[in-house]
């Protein structure tokens, strides 16, 4: 069960690599989708290791919010919006080498070091350590999305990944939330999606581009 976790993180870490990095916005929530759902599958392979029943909930929240209703806010949106993201300010193949070398450094670092982020004798442990580790990069990568791109609604997916970071490092620090406060966390997100996105719209609609960059023309 553990190789398969760590496989399932593997391949959680790949689509959010894509939904970082696909220009085209609908295949980038696609890879957003996909994303969420190795989120779900992560979150029920940890409640058949450790037995932990309180873990469905969390699988049951991510299912409905990351995988369904997020998504299909994304959709609604992007069909009144260009369908390709506004140039980032890197291109491709030099924001992949950043993103290889930062991650992957990254990685280690916090794989290494985890006993000082969670001092718990859980964490130290796989396949939790290298969740820890998983959750605390694509935390990074969301913050890397949010810097480096000038398309409004790929700042939101980047904002997304943080939190699905977010949401996956507490699978392994604090796994007995109560399911209030497991409702309360996606609500916020589902909240803080809607309205990001519907400014997008009001912002392409004054402007005609969602580029952040020339938000600045709003002041006169």
């Amino acid at each position: 069960m553990s190789n398969f976790i760590i496989t399932l993180m593997v391949a959680h870490f790949l689509a959010s690599l894509g939904a970082a990095e696909i220009k085209n916005l609908k295949m980038a929530t696609v890879s957003l989708l996909v994303q969420s759902l190795f989120l779900c599958t992560i979150f029920y392979a940890f409640k058949q290791l450790t037995g932990n029943e309180s873990l469905i909930w969390w699988v049951l929240t991510t299912f409905l919010t990351k995988v369904i209703f997020i998504p299909w806010l994304l959709f609604i949106y992007i069909r009144r919006l260009p369908k390709i993201e506004v140039k980032p300010l890197l291109g491709l193949l030099p924001s992949l080498l950043i993103l290889f070398f930062f991650l992957v450094i990254f990685y280690r670092f916090i794989h290494t070091y985890v006993e000082f982020l969670a001092p718990t004798p859980e964490a130290a442990v796989e396949p939790a350590r290298s969740n820890l580790s998983l959750a605390f990069t694509i935390f990074a990568l969301g913050i890397y999305t949010v810097i480096a791109r000038r398309d409004a609604v790929k700042i939101v997916i980047g904002l997304i990944l943080m939190e699905n970071g977010v949401h996956l490092s507490l699978v392994t620090l604090t796994p007995q939330l109560p399911e209030t406060t497991i409702f309360g966390i996606t609500s916020n997100v589902i909240i803080a999606v809607f309205l990001l996105l519907y400014l997008t719209e009001k912002i392409y609609k004054a402007l005609g581009t969602t580029d952040t960059l020339q938000l600045s023309s709003l002041k006169r």
